[in-house]
């Protein structure tokens, strides 16, 4: 069920960070970013337990090497657990592929479904 839910999650990701970023940036390398943090997302069990599932979308702030120097939440999925997961990820991630025009940043939406 998780690598289902996980496989979901980075589906919506790479699509939504497709739509759109605060600069423009490469398809790969967005791509790139997606797998990256999709890498390491969980499901945080506390939220897992009361059936909570939503949508937060995180604004990553990249440097010109490719390491996530900040994270802020731009809409919070409706829970405060997984708002709280969705901000430490990009840091638990902590580099990225560089992105190549230089520092930017992307705004990511981080999905938990149960299935």
């Amino acid at each position: 069920m998780f690598k289902t839910a996980k496989t979901l999650a980075f589906a919506l990701i790479t699509a939504a960070c497709m739509a759109g970023t605060a600069h423009a940036q490469s398809a790969d390398w967005i791509k790139q970013v997606s797998r990256s943090i999709a890498a390491k997302q969980t499901y945080p069990k506390a939220a897992q337990a009361r059936g909570e599932q939503g949508t937060a979308k995180v604004k990553i702030y990249v440097a010109a090497s490719g390491a996530v120097e900040r994270a802020e939440l731009i809409s919070p999925s409706g829970s405060t657990v997984l708002d709280r997961e969705a901000l430490a990820l990009p840091s638990r991630t902590g580099t990225v592929p560089p992105p190549p025009g230089g520092a930017t940043s992307v705004t990511v939406p981080i999905t938990w479904k149960l299935l």
